[in-house]
């Protein structure tokens, strides 16, 4: 292709990326975004932009023209970096301050989260490990089987199947990604069933939890099950609980919407429920981490449980204390 015809076929979509160019750059010096061209495509142009910019080299097009792209793609960069860099600080900020503060001001539904989940999970974790029929009421004979392969302790990575011992760290950090937030999401999404559909949820797993973790002692695969536990729970359940509290609220819109209408008071609570099923993916993500790449480690036992006592004491302090500075609220 000659330059001109380049030139020609590429003419509006250079002009579209300078006119976003210009929007951020003009942002950027006085920190509002500037209100037009939309800045939403400005990646996919930018690609595009590097992309003729190598054609054009490859081609030996005139040095004029190969200096403008480079030009262009040099401040695009420049562009790309700054927004990413403020997305982090963005997120940092919220989890510093948004997130705990918005669960402090829902502490009621946290801590009827935490009692859901929590005293079910208590309850069925004293009975299993009294009685080994007790768990044959929530799972089947499969189930128990396949939850007693997990944590064998003759098992070389406990909590993986056979079938993913060879998987590597990563693929599991995904597996759990994906177990993770689908218990978070139905947690919260469930409450649109007035709350009960949350509670059941909190419950269930609770007592789902509960079940494995006192058979599993009762068999003395306790300390495969606890060491392995121990690392990721603080996160993993405190994270579902506050999905849950998410879920409550939405559920409380529902049920007592007080002077508002139904619809006024769920798009008034589904704001900060929002925020918390946000703060709680990522502390799922952590939980996750955790998981996949300690876990199942070979560190020793009491090392594990020392990890898992420190990630308790932060959760609390996190909880507690971030986002209490002088412009707390």
């Amino acid at each position: 292709m000659k330059q001109q015809q380049f030139e020609a076929a590429h003419a509006a979509l250079w002009e579209q990326y300078r006119g976003v160019l210009r929007a951020l750059e003009a942002g950027g010096k006085t920190g509002r975004q500037a209100p037009v061209p939309d800045p939403r495509p400005f990646p996919q142009l930018y690609r595009h932009v590097c992309a003729h910019y190598a054609l054009a080299r490859s081609r030996g097009y005139s040095p004029g023209l190969i200096a403008d792209l480079h030009d262009l793609a040099r401040r695009g960069y420049r562009q790309l970096y700054r927004r990413r860099t403020r997305l982090l600080k963005a997120s940092l900020g919220f989890m510093a301050r948004d997130f705990p503060r918005t669960l402090r001001r829902h502490a009621g539904a946290f801590w009827l989260g935490m009692a859901l989940l929590f005293l079910p999970m208590l309850g069925m974790g004293v009975a299993a490990h009294q009685d080994e029929e007790v768990i044959h009421s929530l799972m089947s004979s499969l189930e128990i089987a396949n939850l007693e392969e997990l944590y064998d302790p003759a098992n070389r990575k406990p909590g993986r199947s056979q079938a993913r011992q060879a998987d590597t760290d990563f693929a599991m950090f995904g597996f759990y990604i994906m177990n993770n937030v689908g218990i978070g999401f139905r947690s919260f999404a469930s409450g649109l069933l007035f709350g009960v559909g949350t509670a059941v949820i909190l419950v269930f797993n609770g007592l789902f939890i509960g079940a494995a973790a006192g058979h599993l002692t009762r068999l003395d695969y306790g300390e495969t099950f606890w060491t392995f536990v121990s690392g990721h729970g603080p996160y993993e359940l405190t994270a579902i609980a506050i999905s849950g509290a998410a879920g409550l609220l939405l559920g409380k819109a529902l049920l007592a919407p007080g002077n508002r209408s139904r619809l006024a008071a769920l798009r008034a609570n589904a704001r900060d429920a929002i925020v918390l099923v946000g703060g709680a993916g990522i502390m799922l993500l952590l939980a996750a981490i955790v998981e996949a790449f300690w876990s199942s480690g070979t560190a020793p036992g009491a090392v594990k449980y020392g990890v898992g006592l420190a990630g308790w004491v932060l959760v609390a302090l996190y909880l507690t204390l971030a986002g209490r500075g002088r412009h707390g609220a």
